[in-house]
């Protein structure tokens, strides 16, 4: 039988996965993989940080639906992946994780230097973590990890001994990545039981998450027979919010009134998939229908009258001919109403402010009027991406990316350039904040490097403004959250980066669209309002009394500016 490297085998089960992209830094105990790498199809992107590596190769596969790699030599190498896998694997990226390893001679002898014991560090974030102990399995190994990573739609780790990866072994079995795409619907009994549920009420909302993807024309359609109002997670924005008369908004933290009180008064919510994990946001009330394609996932959030497992888009078309047409329009009226002074609240707030203060929600719009109609946003964790959710439309066409489940910082610019990777010929917009993007500024030049044409806006506002307004709302003063930043149009350019800086709301128009028309890539510093609050939907009486404590206590301490900058620039825009 024929004979073949081991690192040539793992190359080679990679690209029949269909593996484009590998992200990585290179290391001595990587060298025999990369240098099978080196003379395959598959693209090596060499990052700055591995960090940086995962967070792009999760947002290239979650983006492409391609299976991505990241690769990391021994010890620090492979660890520094970690905080990017944990977003990859709760987001539902596939990705595959090459964690080379010390020789399994010296691998956990006696502390010796650089052993990390990747399997205990990577069991927590990983749909599947294996090492390759001998050559002999490396085409079975990575064939599962494929599998797993692509199937599960997760992390995958596979530790490789760098002395295994130089042995030469024989060819193997003709183990094979398999993708099958099964049509899930629940029985003709469970789906009777919804239609009865639904039938005998009215006041219905829908309620989509990212289970419903591929679902858009079926949600609208259920819509239209039931007259019911549609509210979706952050995470199906992309495809509900569109062409749907019936779209109320998001729910939650990051909603409107309309969305929340579309759920909060309805007598029948129906969830479609969608694992929305904040109880407090849910019907009091409310009869709750679940449909999910996982079924750990119902009832896990809060109690519902029916649990079934479908996938959403063939349960909606099972469904729908059994269903009663609605003629009563009551409540699908009243959530419009809702709706219209939602976004007429939206409008004012997408405004120039006193003396020129830039509102982030004015900056915010002006990307959402000139942006391409097919263009890539990503958000930092924080308060950029709600600006982000709540002020840039879609159309079909556009998608958005932010760390919603995992809440990291810092995700905005890395993810930008995994998708930039996998869609060269479309725009790319990375909203950072200035702490997110000052915590992995060294890969701006990755972007250099790599060519990328990537558009990285900065909401500047001096400060780690969501942990600030967290302080505040708990009637805390805000401590340690001050960020002394650098003009970081400066920066930019000072590496290769066109860069722009804008502190006043004059010009800035004009500053947005030259940023975006660059030809290659860019950075635009806005300065943008220090104190601006992000409002939930219908304030508390607690939010509103801790942030009165707030204002006494700053008082108190002499920070007389501080409170009157918060009323002025909030309040009496």
């Amino acid at each position: 039988m024929a004979t073949q490297k081991v690192s040539d085998i793992m190359i080679e089960v990679l690209e029949q996965a269909g593996v484009k992209h590998c992200y990585g830094i290179v290391g001595d105990t990587l060298n025999h993989f990369t240098d099978s790498l080196s003379k395959s199809s598959i693209q090596w992107v060499h990052v700055r940080h591995e960090e940086v590596g995962a967070f792009a190769a999760g947002a290239d596969s979650f983006m492409s639906g391609n299976l991505t790699v990241c690769a990391g030599s021994c010890g620090p190498g492979s660890l520094h992946f970690i905080n990017g896998l944990f977003e990859s694997n709760k987001n539902g990226s596939p990705v595959v994780l090459i964690a080379s390893q010390l020789s399994n001679v010296q691998a956990g002898y006696i502390d010796f230097p650089q052993y990390v014991d990747f399997k205990e560090v990577y069991k927590s974030c990983s749909v599947f973590c294996e090492e390759i102990k001998s050559g002999s399995q490396a085409r079975h190994v990575m064939t599962l990890a494929c599998q797993a990573a692509i199937n599960k739609r997760g992390v995958a780790v596979v530790i490789m001994p760098t002395n295994v990866s130089e042995e030469f072994v024989e060819t193997g079995l003709p183990f094979r990545v398999y993708r099958p795409n099964p049509v899930i619907t629940p029985s003709l009994e469970e789906l009777h039981q919804i239609k009865e549920l639904i039938n005998c009420n009215d006041k219905i909302t829908i309620y989509a998450g990212i289970g419903a993807q591929h679902a858009h024309d079926e949600v609208v359609a259920l819509a239209a027979k039931l007259k019911a109002p549609v509210v979706h997670t952050s995470r199906a924005k992309d495809f509900i919010e569109y062409d749907n008369p019936y779209n109320m908004g998001m729910n939650g933290m990051y909603g409107n009134k309309a969305g929340v009180n579309s759920i909060s008064n309805s007598e029948v919510l129906l969830l479609l998939g969608t694992d929305f994990a904040f109880a407090q946001f849910y019907p009091k009330h409310a009869k709750i229908i679940q449909i999910d394609i996982d079924a750990t996932h119902l009832g896990r959030r809060y109690p519902v009258e029916i649990g079934v497992v479908g996938s959403v888009a063939p349960t909606l078309k099972a469904l729908l001919p059994l269903l009663d047409e609605k003629t009563n329009t009551a409540f699908l009226d009243e959530c419009l109403v809702l709706k219209k002074l939602s976004d007429e609240l939206r409008l004012k707030e997408e405004r120039i402010g006193k003396d020129g203060l830039i509102h982030p929600q004015y900056l915010a719009a002006l990307l959402n009027k000139y942006a391409d109609d097919d263009t890539f946003f990503t958000g930092d964790a924080g308060s950029s991406k709600i600006w982000m959710l709540r002020h840039i439309d879609t159309n079909g066409k556009r998608r958005m990316l932010c760390s919603l489940l995992h809440g990291t910082m810092a995700n905005s610019m890395p993810q930008a350039l995994g998708i930039k990777k996998a869609f060269p010929e479309r725009q790319v917009i990375a909203i950072c904040g200035d702490g997110g993007l000052a915590m992995l500024l060294g890969d701006l030049l990755t972007i250099v490097q790599e060519k990328l044409p990537i558009k990285i806006v900065v909401v500047n506002n001096q400060s780690l403004n969501f942990v600030e307004l967290e302080q505040k709302m708990e009637g805390l003063l805000d401590n340690y959250t001050y960020l002394l930043n650098p003009d970081f149009g400066k920066v930019a350019d000072a590496i290769g980066i066109f860069g722009m800086t804008q502190k006043t709301g004059e010009g800035l128009e004009e500053a947005v669209q030259k940023f975006l028309a660059h030809d290659g890539p860019a950075l635009l510093d806005v300065y943008t309002n220090p104190v601006e609050l992000v409002m939930p939907p219908e304030p508390s009486f607690e939010q509103v009394k801790s942030t009165s404590m707030y204002a006494m206590r700053a008082l108190l301490a002499g920070r007389v500016d501080d409170v009157k900058d918060l009323i002025v620039n909030n309040f009496i825009k």
